[in-house]
């Protein structure tokens, strides 16, 4: 796996580089074939910070509209519509799409190809819930700036935004894909209209006993 991590980094900078941020998802899932050994954040099982928080906040959908951005093979997508929640889940990666719909045949998720930086108008100010794991930080810093601007802007009133991303402080230097968030970078989401409701800024155990993780939970309280 850390060989082929190796090998995504080289291949999203080349796309990078090129002024191409986003098309090396769909060449590396196309490229895969249906192999998740290939994808390095492939877990094929709901993401554990998700799990957690939705356990400890004692979440339920009750048919509330949720988006999970950059789906990728669909478990957060899934875990959500089992929790209660009427989920749209989006991944720019066509053969993304196309896998979580074969792992997923029955599921209740509608699964769609999108793109993030150019999102269908009907999404502004329409879910009640947004999960964005790890999406920003696959995203050169100009490109996750534009972003999170847009994200905001899906939020309904009431909503909830939450967002979960490796950790960096502002003095770290950016090299590689990720390219971890700092504190300043997420605050951008006030500056676009939303109100902060938590910043968890912890130890991720589970994957390294040096991994630190920003969770972060927004809300839209604008009338």
């Amino acid at each position: 796996m850390t060989e082929n991590r190796s090998t995504v980094q080289n291949l999203a900078q080349q796309y990078i580089e090129a002024g191409k941020p986003t098309a090396w998802f769909e060449v590396l899932y196309s490229q895969a074939n249906n192999d998740e050994k290939l994808i390095p954040w492939a877990d094929m099982k709901p993401n554990h910070n998700l799990v957690q928080w939705l356990d400890d906040h004692k979440i339920h959908g009750q048919e509330k509209r949720a988006l999970v951005i950059g789906c990728g093979l669909g478990d957060d997508a899934e875990e959500l519509s089992k929790r209660g929640f009427n989920v749209t889940a989006f991944d720019i990666s066509p053969s993304a799409i196309k896998w979580c719909k074969q792992r997923f045949p029955n599921s209740s998720v509608n699964y769609l190809v999108a793109d993030l930086l150019n999102p269908p108008s009907e999404w502004n100010q329409n879910f009640d819930f947004i999960l964005e794991s790890y999406t920003l930080q696959s995203l050169p810093t100009a490109v996750s700036n534009q972003a999170i601007d847009i994200i905001a802007n899906f939020l309904s009133v009431q909503g909830t935004l939450l967002i979960i991303c490796r950790r960096r402080n502002p003095e770290d230097q950016l090299d590689k894909v990720p390219y971890p968030l700092t504190k300043n970078d997420l605050m951008r989401f006030v500056d676009a209209g939303l109100s902060l409701v938590n910043f968890e800024d912890y130890l991720d155990q589970e994957i390294s006993s040096s991994l630190r993780r920003f969770r972060v939970t927004f809300k839209n309280l604008k009338k």
